[in-house]
């Protein structure tokens, strides 16, 4: 989440006049994150947020996105609903962007997630993975392997400038994850969040309360979104992978869903893809985010350090599963 899109009080209002849901009494940017405009707002009937797309959003995707977000809400599984306008349609315009008001989630998202969290975490993939299973739309992943070679290509002196040789590891890493894209392709698949980060969770105390940002989701590898998980939540801040919460993280998951034997066997390959696709983006983001835009890009380093470590595992025990 971020801001990228300034949207006036007059815009606001003509644009709210389309609802059923009151008068602005409160209107916020939300400075997380790095993709798409968000904004906190609150009407005279509830609290909401609005999202504006920009960046990496391909408008042909949006209804995907909604649809998602309205089968998973229809089945119980905790999610912003999207709101419909008085014509039926929650997808409009605003501010010269595709536009959505959705549900305001409650719950708080962890800073420094626990162990115990990593475990709701897991067993709250598994529901949406388990939930999503008979949802008919799919979505081909735009950040897929097939697009990680395009993101890098001529962005070698950018590496090596944050971190010496860092170039010819990547390069070596790409090879590698090339190499195994037959393996990916036969494991069980189904729609993925593919970016369910702390600050894309919510939580009551220490209990999943739901997940936000549908905004990559896709059509993938299952175990490939809780590779996503273990990158996002099992590091910590100085770049080392905390067993406890890897092994919390896979046995939530386990518990709503067992991984097959071919899923663990291909989970350090999964890991080390997932960190290559938020390393890359990262790294395009480092140089690309407008310099008055209100997030801050994330250092690329912290993935960098990932892949680091993927390098060395050989087996999913490697990340603390039994």
């Amino acid at each position: 989440m971020a801001v990228y899109t300034t949207v006036t009080d007059d815009d606001l209002n003509q644009f709210l006049a389309e609802y059923d849901i009151g008068e602005a009494t409160a209107f916020k940017g939300i400075a997380e994150g790095v993709e798409n405009s968000n904004y906190y707002l609150e009407t005279t009937t509830g609290r909401f947020i609005l999202t504006l797309f920009e960046k990496r959003a391909d408008p042909a995707d949006l209804p995907y996105f909604i649809a998602l977000k309205q089968h998973l809400a229809a089945n119980d599984f905790p999610c912003p609903l999207p709101v419909a306008a008085r014509d039926g349609e929650s997808l409009r315009t605003l501010a010269g962007r595709p536009a959505v008001i959705v549900t305001f989630l409650t719950g708080l998202s962890p800073r420094m997630p626990n162990a115990r969290q990593c475990w709701e975490l897991g067993a709250g993939l598994a529901r949406l993975h388990m939930t999503a299973a008979d949802f008919p739309m799919t979505r081909p992943n735009a950040l897929g392997p097939e697009s990680w070679p395009e993101l890098w290509a001529g962005r070698e002196n950018e590496a090596d400038a944050l971190q010496s040789g860092l170039s010819a590891f990547v390069a070596r890493d790409l090879q590698t994850l090339s190499n195994a894209q037959e393996l990916w392709s036969s494991l069980p698949n189904g729609t993925v969040h593919a970016d369910l980060f702390p600050d894309n969770a919510f939580f009551l105390g220490d209990s999943f309360s739901g997940a936000i940002d549908f905004y990559f989701a896709c059509t993938d590898a299952l175990a490939y979104d809780l590779a996503i998980c273990l990158n996002a939540w099992a590091f910590e801040a100085d770049g080392a992978f905390n067993f406890s919460k890897g092994a919390n993280l896979i046995s939530g998951y386990e518990s709503i869903r067992p991984l097959q034997d071919d899923e663990k066997n291909a989970f350090p390959s999964l890991c080390l893809g997932a960190a290559m696709r938020f390393f890359l983006t990262r790294l395009v983001d480092w140089t690309d985010t407008p310099a008055d835009a209100l997030v801050k890009p994330k250092n690329p380093l912290d993935y960098a350090a990932r892949l680091r470590f993927h390098r060395t595992a050989t087996s999913i025990s490697d990340y603390g599963a039994k």
